[in-house]
């Protein structure tokens, strides 16, 4: 294989529902399958794909399978992230669906980054000692052989999924957690400030992995994708990247993460609409090295509604209010 098509989409909560609930999963798969099927992907990474039971057997990507089903990703290997258990998270797995060789796979969580500690100070009642932080949700990694001709020919894969911008709960501190009503401002800022920690901390990770693999092969190919629930600017996609505009260290230009949406038009050049403003925050990060093989990218997000609106419920959007980002990459 020479050409390979990478794509990154989040799914947004993607489920069954119960037999009265709207929007059905078949009334979701009818307008999300075109989707999948315009990705022509290679290698997918999906974010916020929930998993189901049935009875006597373990939890499985049951609905996401429906949703491949009929794509050319019908029947792919997936790779998810999992608990302990071996069988799958019930909430937002990471997955990467592909038909090519997998040759192995990892999960890292707090494993290259200790969990962080806090006392926080509005806490009612108090925190008599700083309590941990913990992370949600874990990054997967994936090592993919994309050249049967020539095997060993490895590409790293990165999915994330960092924490969001909404505020941490803190004890006796939120009144009604559907509606997202606080008690006081302070709170809610420190709230937010749990969240902004949980989500460097795993930026903090992946850039931890990055360094690891490329201090173990300076050569290698690495793509990290996903949604970073961050703009280009802010600071978790630049720790990922590690510019040498912040680094202030020129020895370090071969280490740097290049997004690849700069050769999007900045018109088209977001994932997500909220408040009236396209925001970017699904990313795709490569090595350098993968420069010279890549041939362009696209967002398709032409339907995107603005998921900040009163009236922008599910039943009347069933599909989800991330844009997928996919990359062309040529290995001739």
């Amino acid at each position: 294989m020479t050409q390979i098509r990478i794509a990154t989409f989040n799914l947004e909560n993607f489920d069954e529902t119960a037999p009265t609930a709207h929007p059905t999963l078949a009334e979701r798969i009818a307008l999300m399958k075109p989707q999948i099927k315009r990705l022509r992907a290679d290698i997918a990474c999906f974010q916020e794909v929930h998993g189901q039971e049935r009875a006597g057997q373990p939890r499985d990507l049951l609905a996401l399978k429906e949703l491949l089903a009929g794509t050319n990703l019908d029947g792919a290997n997936l790779v998810s992230t999992k608990p302990d258990d071996d069988a799958v998270f019930d909430l937002r797995n990471l997955v990467i669906a592909t038909h090519l060789p997998v040759i192995k796979h990892q999960q890292l969580k707090n494993d290259l980054v200790a969990e962080p500690h806090y006392q926080r100070l509005t806490a009612a009642p108090p925190d008599a000692q700083p309590v941990p932080i913990g992370i949600e949700r874990p990054i997967l990694h994936a090592q993919i052989d994309i050249d049967h001709a020539e095997p060993g020919r490895l590409l790293h894969v990165i999915i994330v999924h960092l924490k969001s911008k909404l505020p941490t709960d803190i004890p006796g501190q939120v009144i009604d957690p559907k509606r997202g009503i606080w008690r006081s401002a302070d709170a809610w800022a420190e709230g937010s400030f749990l969240s902004s920690m949980k989500r460097m901390s795993q930026a903090l990770e992946v850039r931890r992995l990055v360094d690891q693999i490329l201090g173990e092969d300076p050569d290698a190919r690495i793509i990290v994708a996903g949604d970073f629930n961050a703009e280009p600017e802010e600071v978790p996609v630049l720790a990922i990247c590690g510019n040498v505009e912040d680094t202030g260290n020129g020895a370090l230009a071969p280490r740097v993460m290049v997004p690849i949406e700069h050769t999007i038009p900045n018109e088209a050049r977001y994932t997500l609409f909220h408040h009236g403003r396209g925001q970017m925050i699904d990313h795709m990060l490569v090595t350098r090295n993968l420069l010279a093989s890549y041939r362009g990218s696209e967002i398709h997000n032409e339907i995107l509604h603005d998921d900040s609106l009163a009236f922008a419920t599910d039943d009347k959007y069933p599909e989800s209010d991330h844009a997928p980002v996919v990359a062309t990459f040529d290995f001739a």
